[in-house]
């Protein structure tokens, strides 16, 4: 698909609701139900301790105001408000608790006006005429020990009671104003409420904030994949900062497409030196096809050299087709794990040599060879160091030496010894290149692929392949492995 319509097609879709949004409102959520079950509780338990205390001090008055009735044989001009020195059971009334004292003489008339006037009713003037001194009663005449009721007075709301002095001599009516607290408790409701709202958008603010800089990088990175995916180039930037799991998949994404990159050049490199090392076997293929046509007219050594020509030229193009099937089929292998013997793998690999080549090869071991791997690619990788040794040793004077060495700090060492020409200097660093072939080498049969073969499987197992010159002259070539991790079902 053309990027412009893949971008087209990504963009065109329906869009869900972004990670930034569902954060943030998530966040904002979070602080209104905290803040609103908060806010209606402390306002709940503020208005609860207000107005219990404030009742609490209007109930302990009349409390006080009956006792004193009881104790003392009062008149209604005892409470008249004008005392010159304040220290008349009205103001006692009034100093505690603020409240609106009236004054009520026989049959419920007023003597003394409160401020504001209270209103008397039928309940009153009975608790005026009332023989017994501190009796309230009720609107019904029911006789209680603190009786209140609510009124509302100039648009204000009161509670009160009246108080009888005992003897028919009248009444005392006590209010006291609440209408004024439940006014401060609304502002406070309001106060309330419009904290909570400005908490909610500063927690949705910071939400959307924290979101942003939390996604940012996530929003960066999808970009860089819909990149990736849009136009099938590698090496796109990918943001990596930071240390956290966002962070951490920035990083594990980068080092994905750093080798998908790697596989990529890997693939391209393989096609390459395939196409260029098939060219030679091809060429001579059909040189020779075209020389068939006058088979006829060759000479009989012509003709010989020409069908061994032919013989050869196919076995080297068979290996190295196998050779880089088995290559393209890439590091990871189906075959399972299971405990390998490498001295018990040297021997097979060393019967197969001496039948294939009719060399003489040895093994010798020492200490425990065990490891977990998969014995085909460990028995081809010693196979393919011993074709190396019998092909370099075309003297065949001296036999080639497998030793396998065990219980090392690095694994496993597996080492091939012959007495060939040896290998140069400055060819030990290019003997497990794919399709490197030594300029010594270049006139004998091999695909180069042998040795490169051998590096994979190695590093498969945890080991590295090695080259060095011998004393004496040859070459010991290996490699060593560590094992690979045991499958499970």
């Amino acid at each position: 698909m053309p990027r412009r319509r893949l971008r087209a097609f990504l963009h065109g879709r329906p869009r869900a609701r972004s990670l930034r949004t569902t954060f943030a409102v998530s966040f904002a959520a979070v602080a209104a139900a905290v803040t609103v079950l908060v806010g209606f509780l402390s306002y709940d338990a503020a208005a609860r301790l207000v107005r219990v205390d404030q009742q609490a001090v209007f109930d302990e008055v009349v409390h006080d105001l009956r006792q004193q009735v009881k104790e003392t044989k009062l008149t209604p001009y005892d409470f008249a408000s004008g005392d010159p020195d304040h220290d008349g059971p009205r103001d006692d009334l009034i100093r505690p608790a603020r409240t609106d004292v009236q004054v009520l003489g026989p049959g419920g008339r007023i003597v003394d006006r409160g401020s504001p006037q209270l209103p008397v009713n039928a309940a009153d003037r009975r608790t005026a005429d009332e023989a017994h001194a501190g009796v309230t009663e009720e609107a019904d005449g029911a006789e209680t020990g603190g009786s209140r009721r609510d009124v509302e007075i100039g648009g204000d709301e009161y509670r009160m009671t009246a108080v009888s002095l005992g003897g028919g001599r009248g009444a005392v009516q006590v209010a006291q104003e609440f209408s004024d607290t439940e006014d401060l408790l609304r502002e406070l409701q309001q106060r309330t409420g419009l904290l909570a709202g400005s908490v909610i958008i500063a927690a949705g603010l910071v939400g959307w904030w924290l979101a942003r800089r939390i996604t940012g990088r996530l929003v960066r990175l999808a970009e860089a994949a819909e990149d990736v995916a849009g136009t099938g180039h590698l090496d796109v930037r990918v943001p990596v900062t930071g240390g956290d799991e966002v962070g951490s998949l920035g990083r594990s994404f980068d080092r994905m497409l750093g080798r998908l990159a790697r596989s990529m050049e890997d693939q391209r490199r393989l096609v390459q030196d395939a196409g260029h090392e098939l060219r030679t076997p091809l060429t001579s293929l059909r040189t020779n096809i075209s020389l068939l046509r006058r088979i006829e007219d060759l000479p009989p050594a012509a003709r010989e050299e020409l069908i061994a020509d032919l013989a050869q030229e196919s076995r080297e193009l068979t290996d190295l087709v196998n050779e880089l099937v088995e290559l393209a089929a890439g590091k990871e292998d189906d075959e399972p794990v299971v405990e390998v013997m490498l001295a018990e793998t040297a021997e097979d690999t060393a019967v197969l040599a001496r039948r294939r080549t009719g060399r003489t090869v040895t093994v010798r071991s020492r200490g425990d060879t065990a490891i977990l791997g998969r014995p085909a690619s460990l028995q081809r990788a010693v196979s393919n160091l011993v074709e190396n040794a019998a092909k370099f040793d075309s003297d065949g004077t001296e036999p080639i030496e497998i030793v396998v060495t065990g219980g090392l700090p690095d694994g496993v060492r597996v080492e091939v010894l012959d007495r060939g020409p040896g290998i140069a200097a400055s060819d030990l660093d290019r003997v497990f290149d794919r399709f490197y072939r030594a300029p010594a080498a270049r006139s004998l049969p091999g695909s180069g692929l042998g040795l490169s073969i051998v590096q994979e499987v190695a590093a498969a197992h945890g080991g590295v392949p090695f080259a060095k010159g011998r004393d004496g002259g040859g070459a010991a070539i290996g490699f060593t492995v560590r094992g690979v991790p045991q499958e499970r079902d």
